[in-house]
């Protein structure tokens, strides 16, 4: 039996499914929870679900869900404490229970599609491939092996995605991507691909960005910076991806303290740096960090400072200090900041 056919086997089981996206979900993410819940609809199942934890906050998102026909409602833990015997649990660009998500790590789940770096994935229907570039490519095949109707909304979520994943085919993007690009490319709403392509920005971005801009030291070919204190938790990966083109650059890390958390962002087109690793290595005895090996991201609880100071300007120092000694040294570079 071909894996389509295992999920629409096991789909088919369901009365009610629930597709969790993970933390503060991405257009991959969220593209490929609506393609999973049409493939639902398609296979039976009578009531379906997208639901996050954390926040939509990057403009792109909101801008994606505000363009294409999806409603993602906040998850809450009873949702899977209490789920019935018919019920299905997925997890979509995402793989294990308590990371980058808020489901208890001893749940059970029955769905896992992903393209992230993991391992010990546990549920009844798995299909993880790191080679691909985005989550939503091993979606559309299903969408297309399953003949799933197809309709301008999911089309151009998918192909978005896609895009948005891998830098417009520039990053991680193999023939699956390309394929996948030239099946959805008939049905997509070329406008509608245009205005998500262009969101607008806001002032607490550009303020992060620019804090980041002149924040920034550089050591050898690794820049670190940081933000300080956002309310846009996604001005970080915006401001890394605007940092890491400056010439001489082939590393590129930010952090900054969102809410109750120091959350950090990292990009490396360097074949020689693995920043999931770097990111996961220097951070995994206080909080969590990880992802592929040109694009990172982790999150440390503030609470772990706490103890520091009560001054708000001279915790920010502290942090900064500790979260640049502690690449410095996952890295192997001094201390002494060229820039």
């Amino acid at each position: 039996m071909s894996q389509s056919q295992q999920l629409n086997e096991l789909l088919g089981e369901g009365n009610e499914i629930d597709i969790l996206c993970h933390n503060n979900p991405d257009p991959d993410c969220l593209a490929s929870a609506l393609a999973l819940n049409q493939i639902a609809v398609a296979a039976g199942v009578d009531e379906q679900r997208i639901l996050y934890s954390g926040d939509i906050s990057h403009q792109q998102n909101r801008a994606f869900i505000n363009l294409v026909n999806i409603d993602p409602q906040p998850f809450e833990s009873a949702t899977v404490k209490n789920r019935q015997a018919d019920s299905l649990l997925a997890f979509v660009d995402h793989s294990i229970p308590g990371e980058n998500n808020a489901v208890p790590s001893d749940t059970d789940i029955d769905i896992v599609i992903d393209h992230h770096p993991a391992e010990d994935i546990d549920a009844r229907f798995v299909d993880h491939r790191e080679e691909v570039g985005a989550t939503a490519t091993i979606l559309t095949e299903y969408v297309r092996t399953l003949d799933v109707e197809l309709d301008t909304d999911l089309a151009t979520a998918l192909l978005f995605a896609i895009r948005s994943d891998t830098l417009d085919f520039l990053r991680g993007a193999t023939t699956d991507e390309y394929d996948a690009a030239g099946y959805l490319h008939t049905h997509v709403d070329q406008e509608m691909l245009r205005q998500l392509s262009t969101p607008a920005i806001s002032g607490e971005t550009l303020d992060a960005i620019s804090t980041a801009i002149d924040n920034r030291s550089i050591n050898s070919a690794v820049l670190v910076s940081h933000v300080g204190r956002t309310t846009e938790r996604d001005a970080l990966p915006q401001a890394v991806d605007y940092l890491v083109r400056k010439e001489g650059v082939q590393t590129a890390i930010v952090s900054g303290v969102v809410d109750d958390s120091i959350h950090l962002s990292a990009r490396s087109p360097d074949p020689r740096v693995n920043v999931g690793t770097i990111l996961n290595e220097a951070f995994k005895d206080v909080g969590s960090g990880g992802g592929h090996h040109d694009v990172a991201g982790g999150e440390i609880p503030l609470g772990i400072f706490a103890d520091y100071t009560s001054d708000d300007a001279q915790l920010l120092s502290i942090i900064e200090q500790v979260i640049t000694a502690r690449l410095f040294a996952e890295l192997n570079l001094s201390e002494e900041a060229e820039e």
